[in-house]
C-alpha cells in the first residue's frame, strides 16, 4: 500500500507548528499584552474607609473602595475574614466604586484584595487588613444533648443565650446552626421558641450514626447592634433502633430491635383519672432507684391516691415524672388491667431486663390509651408527634423550600427571588 498521500500531511503540520511558534514569539517581549504583566503596586489608586494604624473598623459600618484620581478604575475586591468568610459586594460599573453589601463580622480579621487597572489596561493590586471590633451583644449558642451515644429518637436542642424574636434574624441564626449527619438524611430546625430550637430528621436518625452539630455564628450580625457569640460543637452517634410500643388496651409492651420483635411483656399503665399519655416519648434517662411520692405529682398525702414508694429500675419519659419501671405490688394486674398512677409498670425481672436494654434516645410509644396526647416540647421530647410538614413550618428557612428540595434547587425555581 502506498504511503504517498500521507506526506503532505506531515509537511503541513509542520508548517502550521512552525507558524505558530513565530506568532508566539512575535507577541514577547516588553511590547506583550499588559494583562501578561505582574501587578504593580496600586497603594496610590486605591483609598478606603477602614480604620487607620491600630484602630479597629466600625462592623455596623459597610466597608467601602473608591478608586482615586482618574487615571485607574477598580476591576475586582474580595474581602475575607480569617474564617474563610467571603464579604459580599457590589462595584459600579465604571469600577469606581466597591461597596460591602453584607455586615461585616465583628471580632474578626479581614484581608482585602483590590484588583486594579491604569489607563494603558496595566493591572495594579493592593492588599489591605484590619480588625473589626468585637461584638458587645453576643447571642451564645448551647447544643444538646451531651456528647455520646444515644437512641436513634433523639432530637438536638439549641439553647440561646438571648431571645431572637425578628423573623430576619431568626434565619440568619438558623443558617448558622449545621447539623450533619453520616449517612445524611433531611432534616429541620423548629423553633420552640424565642431561645430554643429542636432539630430531628424527617424519620429517625438512621442506626449507627454519626451527627456532627456546630454554629457559624460567632461574629455574625443577627440584628441592630446584636451578634452570634461563641459555641462548642457537638458530636453524638446513635446505636440500634430500640422501639418500645405499649399497647394500653391490650396491657403489653413489644419491644423491637432493628424492626425485629425481642420481647413482650405484661404492663399495667395508668388507670382511669390517670391515664398514660398516648403516642411517642423519647427516653430521657435511667435510674437504678427512685422514690417516688405522690405529692411531687398534686397527690395529696394521706388522700385514697397518695403514695410513697421505693422504685427500681426506673426509666424516664417524661419531665412530670411518667416512668417505665418495677411495680412488684402490681404483677396480679399485669396483662390484665391498668393501675398505676401514670407510669407504665411491670415485673421486676422485666424491668431489670428493659433497663438494660433500653438507653436515653431510645423510643417508647403509648398507643390506645384513654388519656391525652404527649405535648409536645414541654413535658420532654414529644418532637416525633409533630407532623413533618407542621415541623417544616416551623423552622424559618425550610417553611419556604418545598419538601424533598434543597434549598439550591428551591431558588433554581425562583431565579427573581
Amino acid at each position: 500500500m502506498s504511503h504517498a498521500p500521507r506526506i503532505p500531511t506531515v509537511v503541513s503540520c509542520t508548517l502550521l507548528v512552525l507558524s505558530l511558534g513565530v506568532g508566539a514569539t512575535g507577541c514577547g517581549g516588553s511590547h506583550g499584552n499588559p494583562l501578561s504583566a505582574k501587578p504593580y503596586d496600586a497603594a496610590g489608586q486605591v483609598a478606603y474607609n477602614g480604620p487607620a494604624g491600630s484602630q479597629k473598623a466600625d462592623p455596623n459600618k459597610p466597608l467601602e473602595i473608591t478608586a482615586k484620581g482618574k487615571d485607574g478604575r477598580l476591576t475586582d475586591v474580595t474581602a475575607v475574614d480569617g474564617n474563610g468568610r467571603y464579604l459580599a459586594g457590589e462595584l459600579t460599573a465604571d469600577g469606581s466604586r466597591w461597596h460591602s453589601t453584607a455586615p461585616l463580622v465583628a471580632g474578626a480579621h479581614y484581608t482585602v484584595k483590590v484588583s486594579t487597572e491604569n489607563e494603558d489596561g496595566s493591572p495594579g493590586l493592593r492588599t489591605l487588613t484590619f480588625d473589626t471590633e468585637a461584638a458587645k451583644d453576643a447571642v451564645e449558642v448551647q447544643f444538646g444533648p451531651d456528647a455520646g451515644k444515644y437512641g436513634v429518637g433523639q432530637p438536638i436542642t439549641a439553647q440561646l443565650s438571648k431571645p431572637v424574636k425578628d423573623k430576619a434574624a431568626r434565619a440568619v441564626v438558623e443558617r448558622a446552626l449545621k447539623v450533619e449527619s453520616s449517612p445524611s438524611v433531611e432534616g429541620a430546625w423548629y423553633w420552640v421558641d424565642d431561645k430554643v430550637l429542636h432539630y430531628r430528621p424527617k424519620d429517625y436518625w438512621p442506626t449507627h450514626a454519626t451527627i456532627n452539630v456546630h454554629s457559624n455564628l460567632e461574629g455574625v450580625k443577627i440584628a441592630d447592634k446584636l451578634y452570634g457569640g461563641a459555641s462548642k460543637p457537638l458530636k453524638i452517634t446513635t446505636g440500634d433502633r430500640i422501639e418500645a410500643i405499649t399497647d394500653a388496651s391490650a396491657h403489653t409492651m413489644t419491644v423491637k430491635r432493628n424492626g425485629e420483635v425481642i420481647n413482650t411483656i405484661p404492663v399495667t399503665t395508668g388507670k382511669p383519672g390517670f391515664a398514660t399519655r398516648n403516642g411517642v416519648k423519647v427516653v430521657l434517662g435511667k435510674q437504678y432507684f427512685v422514690r417516688m411520692r405522690g405529692t411531687t405529682v398534686g397527690i395529696s398525702a394521706g388522700s385514697a391516691d397518695a403514695y410513697d414508694l421505693p422504685v427500681y429500675y426506673a426509666t424516664r419519659v417524661t419531665w412530670s415524672g411518667e416512668y417505665v419501671h418495677a411495680a412488684p405490688w402490681s404483677v396480679g394486674s399485669q396483662g390484665a388491667e391498668n393501675v398505676s398512677h401514670g407510669c407504665t409498670g411491670m415485673s421486676t425481672g422485666n424491668a431489670a431486663w428493659f433497663f438494660e436494654n433500653i438507653n436515653e434516645g431510645d423510643i417508647v410509644t403509648v398507643v390506645n390509651s384513654i388519656g391525652d396526647d404527649m405535648t409536645p416540647f414541654d413535658n420532654g421530647f414529644g418532637d416525633w408527634n409533630v407532623a413533618w410538614d407542621k415541623w417544616r413550618a416551623g423552622s424559618v428557612i425550610a417553611a419556604d423550600v418545598k419538601a424533598g428540595q434543597s434549598r439550591v434547587d428551591s431558588a433554581r425555581l425562583r431565579p427573581g427571588v
